[in-house]
């Protein structure tokens, strides 16, 4: 007992144990959701490829737009409890559409946007939690690390779940599970969240090296979409490639993504816990080089075994992007916590707007497996913006 750190028994507390609750709650939502969308518009809608991926990107594009709207108006007013609230119920108003709606167009314009602000709870959560840890005392990055696993666990277990009521019990059974999540996560925010008074920023801390802060978010921004650019051309095209070019078992797909997804929750827990000691920068930097040697294995090793043993890298890779990475914008963007989480939530949107459209073109143009010769040089990029950010 010794050994556990002193900030994990200051979370067992009502509020740390509401906020583990909510992210979990959040991830199901979307878990239910994201997974299953291609399948729902191509049965029900009944789109064309072509629709289907132009719904993907149109989705991200609005995407990005509303939620860094909402984002720059949480930091400069409002309680962003109130506002996960509202973003909670617009989110389930937006699965109510989808259960019932079937017309392509109506679900590209006003689903779109009501499932934007769904989604957009999540990086509020987060914003929350980094100023609630900030103001009790809390060791932030545990904390942070220890609620992004939530996410996680959601996504090992919403899309088996998803698939299940959706291809046992139909979609509209499926939409509603999902609104009803929504619903209960507004209602334990309602009742278990703080709310968090604005403060006013201090001039000294507003006039703090602005144009290295925003060179140094831009580079942040910038690696950060090239690795997930890397993660969405991978998840698009490994299945693909087992199967294809390697001829490989389907059922091998499913247990390399579900041990990359169990492996990630270790990583983010140990990397929060080191975060303090090494410093953010080279641990992000120590996931790009994770990445890289990745993603050259899997252009050399074609064994089973080999190609498994691989996913601890790519759990590296993602575990730490996905936990000290929105961390890493938040110390660049003080006082911003709610911009800072967008930003960083809206990089895994570009990289799948990027990933899509390259993984397709690539796959068309070369194989399958060219791809990971893309990402490989992506992360060769990514490293060096890495090295590029002046250290803390």
């Amino acid at each position: 007992m010794h050994m556990i750190p002193a900030s994990l028994k200051k979370m067992a507390d009502v509020t740390a144990l509401a906020f583990l609750l909510v992210a979990f709650l959040t991830g199901i939502a979307s878990a239910l959701q994201t997974p299953t969308l291609s399948l729902f518009l191509t049965t029900e809608v009944q789109t064309r490829p072509l629709m289907v991926g132009l719904f993907y990107t149109g989705s991200a594009v609005i995407g990005i737009v509303i939620s860094q709207l909402i984002a720059s108006y949480s930091d400069r007013s409002g309680d962003r409890k109130t506002l996960i609230i509202q973003c909670c119920l617009i989110g389930a108003a937006g699965c109510v559409l989808y259960a019932f709606n079937r017309n392509y167009f109506i679900l590209l314009t006003i689903g779109v946007v009501l499932s934007t602000f769904g989604s957009t709870a999540t990086p509020q959560l987060f914003a929350l939690a980094r100023e609630h840890a900030d103001k009790t005392g809390r060791e932030a990055v545990m904390f942070t690390s220890v609620l992004r696993t939530q996410i996680s666990l959601a996504w090992v277990i919403g899309p088996p779940l998803a698939f299940a009521l959706a291809l046992g019990y139909g979609f509209k059974t499926m939409y509603i599970a999902a609104a009803t999540t929504f619903v209960l996560c507004a209602a334990v925010v309602w009742y278990a969240l703080p709310s968090m008074q604005k403060t006013t920023v201090s001039e000294a801390a507003s006039v703090e090296s602005p144009r290295q802060n925003r060179l140094d978010t831009l580079l942040l921004f910038i690696a950060c979409s090239l690795m997930w650019t890397c993660n969405g051309m991978y998840i698009i095209n490994m299945p693909l490639y087992l199967i294809q070019e390697l001829q490989l078992s389907k059922n091998l797909v499913g247990i390399m993504m579900g041990a990359a997804a169990g492996l990630e929750i270790p990583v983010m827990l140990i990397a929060g816990y080191y975060a303090k000691r090494f410093g953010k920068q080279p641990l992000m930097a120590l996931a790009i080089i994770s990445g890289l040697v990745f993603y050259i294995g899997l252009m050399v090793f074609t064994q089973v075994w080999l190609l498994l043993a691989l996913q601890l890298l790519n759990a590296i890779f993602i575990g730490i992007l996905a936990s000290i990475g929105m961390l890493y914008f938040q110390d660049l963007m003080p006082r911003q916590a709610g911009s800072a989480t967008t930003l960083f939530t809206n990089t895994i949107r570009v990289g799948w707007i990027i990933g899509g459209s390259m993984a397709g073109a690539v796959a068309e143009i070369w194989q399958y497996h060219a791809v990971f010769y893309i990402a490989a040089l992506m992360c060769l990029v990514a490293v060096l913006c890495m090295l590029k950010i002046k250290p803390a």
